[in-house]
């Protein structure tokens, strides 16, 4: 088959930007310029790594990042071609109506969205996922996988999660104390269900996250907010409720970085509210929602880590670590009773897991890729992270509070003066920039919002920031 086209640029490996990304960077340019028309073939990815002395996995990583961005098509046996379905990019170029940041955009184009702190699902590894999925099902005993499993989750993948967890966060938990759910959502759904009733009472931190409620009421439960500080969580204003109300029956908390704010939970408070758990005898539901993406040390230890504690329910995900799409998240209780309850609700609603998708997840652990993506990863998020903050310093610093997170995907942005957030978020939406409403975090609406920066460019941000500030600008002059 004949591939006419030659890529015409360089690697330059002193970049930050990733190899296999300035390769897929470079094709969309030609794309996007006409050198590259739909239909055209590219390179195979043997003879492009060649052409560029590279590994070809660099080569099919790239290749999968446009793949996964719809730029090109793969057609089996046949190879890689630019899109058919793509926009007519040449008309927007002669049609552009809008600026962003000094930027013209299209009539049309998607929204830079700052979404809830999503990962980069251009460096996922969806290669070694999909390798590792072929090959269960080369395997001699693939069969035994086809029917019906455990309602937990598969025994070695619980075994695997469990070290994970004892290794790295200070657990002190076995596979039988562990459940695999369909990411982090489940399992509180599932914890809601299992541990409360109508007409008990569940604290949570305020602002807070929503989707966790919603699974609370649901269960007949009512909330009790709790505002958060610095420090976390208001201890003191805790133990004035425990006083008041005797159906309180659990506490919801998001201590490594509370969402939305991104703050930790101090020592102190940690303790203290280890004490009046055992005291009252409450359950502690703790959501780790992003423990692996951190830029310090180590990650702060969780509460359900404490030896002390004696009722606690900690959750979290795999969704950030492996894919987005990826739906695998984990429940851990030593209470018995309640994971019980927990399996049997399970086979109602669900039988049993992704037993396949388990299996791949445990091949990625087993063999390093997991551990091998989660340092990539790191370093990739700490750059962007560090860049952000640059941002924010030289256009925001004026006009809101904010800190450097340890860890995580997102700032916690607190204008110094009270916003319209309808009227800001309405402003920012007909300049193409989307943000998540303030009221997303609480019933009213907080003075502050989430500036989540893992799925966007570098391109992006420089170019949302600077008009964030002047929507910011604009409506700090009308309150005042």
């Amino acid at each position: 088959m004949l591939r006419p086209w030659k890529l015409e640029f360089e690697i330059d490996k002193k970049l930050d930007k990733a190899v296999y990304l300035q390769i897929a960077d470079s094709i969309i340019t030609d794309i996007r310029s006409g050198r590259l028309k739909a239909g055209d073939a590219l390179p195979g990815s043997r003879n492009l790594a060649i052409t560029l002395k590279i590994n070809r996995n660099t080569v099919v990583e790239a290749y999968q990042v446009l793949i996964n961005e719809e730029w090109v098509i793969s057609k089996e046996r046949k190879g890689i071609f630019v899109s058919n379905k793509l926009p007519a990019l040449h008309e927007h170029m002669t049609n552009r109506i809008d600026k962003i940041g000094g930027r013209s955009i299209a009539p049309g184009e998607v929204f830079i969205n700052f979404d809830d702190g999503h990962p980069d699902s251009k460096i996922a590894p969806v290669t070694e996922l999909a390798r590792a999925y072929r090959q269960i099902f080369s395997i001699k005993a693939k069969w035994q996988m086809m029917g019906y499993a455990n309602e937990h989750g598969d025994i070695e993948f619980r075994k695997t999660i469990s070290q994970m967890l004892n290794h790295q966060r200070g657990m002190n938990i076995d596979e039988s104390e562990l459940t695999i759910t369909r990411g982090s959502q489940m399992g509180m759904f599932l914890t809601a269900q299992t541990l409360l009733k109508g007409g008990d009472q569940i604290i949570v931190e305020y602002p807070g996250y929503q989707p966790a409620w919603q699974a609370f009421e649901y269960a007949g439960a009512r909330l009790l907010p709790v505002s958060v500080d610095e420090e976390g969580i208001d201890i003191k204003a805790i133990e004035e409720l425990l006083i008041q109300h005797k159906n309180i029956k659990a506490i919801y908390i998001t201590p490594h970085r509370q969402y939305p704010t991104t703050v930790t939970l101090s020592l102190a408070r940690r303790l203290k509210l280890i004490e009046l758990s055992n005291q009252h005898n409450i359950t502690i539901i703790e959501d780790d929602y992003d423990n692996e993406f951190h830029f310090g040390y180590r990650p702060v230890l969780p509460v359900s880590s404490y030896e002390e504690l004696n009722n606690y329910v900690y959750i979290g995900t795999l969704s950030k670590v492996v894919a987005p799409a990826l739906r695998i998240g984990y429940l851990a209780t030593k209470n018995e009773g309640l994971l019980q309850k927990i399996g049997n609700l399970r086979k109602i609603i669900d039988v049993h897991g992704d037993v396949i998708m388990e299996q791949a997840v445990l091949q990625l652990i087993r063999e390093g890729a997991v551990k091998k993506h989660i340092r990539k990863a790191t370093a990739h998020y700490k750059n962007k992270r560090d860049f952000v903050f640059d941002l924010l310093n030289k256009h925001l610093k004026e006009l809101a509070d904010f800190t450097l997170p340890e860890g995580g995907l997102a700032f916690w942005i607190t204008p110094k003066v009270q916003l319209d957030w309808n009227a800001v978020v309405s402003c920012l939406s007909e300049k193409k920039i989307k943000i998540i409403h303030p009221k997303q975090y609480s019933r009213t609406s907080v003075n502050g919002f989430r500036l989540s920066y893992g799925a966007l460019s570098e391109e992006q941000l420089e170019q949302s920031i600077p008009v964030i500030a002047e929507v910011f600008t604009n409506m700090s002059s009308k309150s005042s």
